[in-house]
C-alpha cells in the first residue's frame, strides 16, 4: 500500500546517532539490564543461567502467563487472556487498523499526535476526518468538533493520551465524554497510552478499556518501563471480536514475541511499582528544569505538559522548523525534533526524560544557537 514517508521516525533515523544532546528521545532514561537487575533486585545469575539453557522455540505463541498477567495489573478491569502481545507500541498501532479498518470505513483521527494513527488507516483507504487540537484549549478535544466529525458510518475514534508530543492529559471525565459520542454510533476508540502512568502528579491515569467495552489500550515496555530495546509491545481490550481479528491478523505478520523479550519484560512488570516510582521521579524533575528554562528564554513558550516525556515548544523566530532544527544540530549538537514533523510550524518536540545533564547541556546549546539568529 502507499503510505506517507514517517515524518518523526525518518528524522529520527537520520539525524539521532550522531546527536551530542538528544533531547529529541522520547524514553524515560533507558535502563540495562545490569540496572534492571539491580533496581528489581532480581538474581541475575540464576536468571542467566535457567535461561541460557532453554532451547530458543517460539516460545509461548500467546506470550507468557506472568507477562500477560504484569500488563493486566496496569488496568483496572482487564484480564490476561485479553491482552495480545506485539512487536512494540508501533506494531500494535498498525496491528488494530490492519485488522479492523477497510476501505471506505470512517475514522476519526486527532493531530497533532504519532502519525500512525492517521497516517496508516488513510493508507488503507479509510475516510479519516481529522480533529486538530489546539493550544488555547491546552491540546484537549472539542467535544462539538468531535460530534460534528463523527457519523453513524464511523468505525474507530482515535485518540492519544497522555498526548504526543503536546503532554496533555484527558481527565476521567472528558474520557467517558468521548466514550458516550463513540457509543452512540458503535465506534471503537483506540487510545495510544504508551505514555500512560507518566504524571506530573500522583493519580491514576485513566485507560479506556476501563471506561469502555469497545475501548482498545495501545502501549508498551518502551516508554514507561525504558525498555525500548525489547521491541515489547501489546493491545489491550474487551471486546471480544476485536481480539478475535488482532488473533487471526497476528498468525500472518507476528507469529509470536521473542522469549528474551518476554522473559526480561515479565521481570520489570513483576516490579512495575519500583520502575513507575523511578520514572515518575525523573520526568517530574526533568519538567520543572525545562520550564525553568522556558521562564528564562522569551524567545520560547509552550503550554506546559500534564504527564509524559514530551513538550511541543514554539519560539518566535522567523524560521522553518526544519531549518530551526537542521542549523542547530550541526553548529551545536542539540538533537530536538521540528514541530513541522507533527504539522505544528516554528515549534519543536523536546524529549525532557533523558539523564538530567543530557537535558541541561542541551538546553543550554538551544540557548547558545537561539542567540545567534
Amino acid at each position: 500500500m502507499n503510505i506517507k514517508p514517517f515524518a518523526v521516525e525518518e528524522w529520527m533515523n537520520e539525524y539521532e546517532v550522531g546527536a551530542l544532546y538528544n533531547i529529541a528521545e522520547t524514553c524515560v532514561d533507558s535502563v540495562s539490564l545490569d540496572e534492571l537487575f539491580e533496581l528489581t533486585g532480581e538474581n541475575k545469575e540464576d536468571f542467566l543461567k535457567d535461561f541460557c539453557a532453554q532451547r530458543l522455540t517460539y516460545g509461548d505463541i500467546w506470550g507468557s502467563k506472568a507477562l500477560r498477567s504484569g500488563i493486566s495489573k496496569l488496568y483496572h478491569t482487564i484480564k490476561a487472556d485479553e491482552v495480545v502481545l506485539t512487536h512494540g507500541a508501533a506494531g500494535a498501532n498498525h496491528h488494530v487498523f490492519c485488522s479492523l479498518i477497510s476501505a471506505g470505513d470512517r475514522v476519526v483521527s486527532i493531530m497533532p499526535t504519532y502519525q500512525q494513527l492517521y497516517s496508516i488507516p488513510e493508507a488503507i483507504g479509510a475516510d479519516v476526518a481529522i480533529m486538530h487540537l489546539k493550544q488555547e484549549n491546552d491540546y484537549l478535544p472539542d467535544l462539538n468538533e468531535l460530534k460534528s466529525l463523527v457519523t453513524p458510518e464511523t468505525k474507530m475514534i482515535c485518540i492519544n493520551n497522555p498526548n504526543n508530543p503536546t503532554g496533555a492529559l484527558m481527565s476521567k471525565e472528558l474520557l467517558g465524554s468521548i466514550v458516550e459520542i463513540a457509543r452512540g454510533v458503535g465506534a471503537y476508540i483506540l487510545c495510544d497510552e504508551v505514555y500512560r502512568h507518566l504524571t506530573q502528579e500522583d493519580e491514576w491515569c485513566e485507560s479506556i478499556v476501563d471506561l469502555y467495552e469497545k475501548g482498545i489500550s495501545v502501549s508498551s515496555m518502551s516508554k514507561v518501563f525504558s525498555l525500548a530495546g525489547l521491541r515489547m509491545g501489546w493491545i489491550a481490550t474487551h471486546d471480544e471480536a476485536a481480539r478475535k481479528a488482532f488473533l487471526s491478523h497476528r498468525d500472518y505478520n507476528l507469529i509470536s514475541c521473542g522469549m528474551f523479550d518476554d522473559a526480561i519484560a515479565s521481570i520489570a512488570l513483576r516490579h512495575s511499582d519500583v520502575m513507575l516510582k523511578r520514572n515518575q521521579r525523573i520526568v517530574r524533575e526533568n519538567l520543572a528544569i525545562l520550564d525553568d528554562w522556558i521562564k528564562g528564554n522569551p524567545h520560547f513558550f509552550y503550554t506546559k505538559p500534564k504527564a509524559g516525556t514530551t513538550a511541543l515548544v514554539y519560539y518566535d523566530f522567523d524560521i522553518p522548523s526544519y531549518e530551526f532544527c537542521k542549523r542547530m544540530y550541526h553548529e551545536t549538537g542539540a538533537f530536538v525534533t521540528p514541530g513541522d514533523c507533527f504539522e505544528q510550524p516554528h515549534s519543536m518536540r523536546v524529549g525532557y526524560a533523558c539523564d538530567v545533564n543530557t537535558l541541561r547541556d542541551g538546553l543550554a546549546a538551544v540557548t547558545k544557537f537561539a542567540a545567534t539568529l
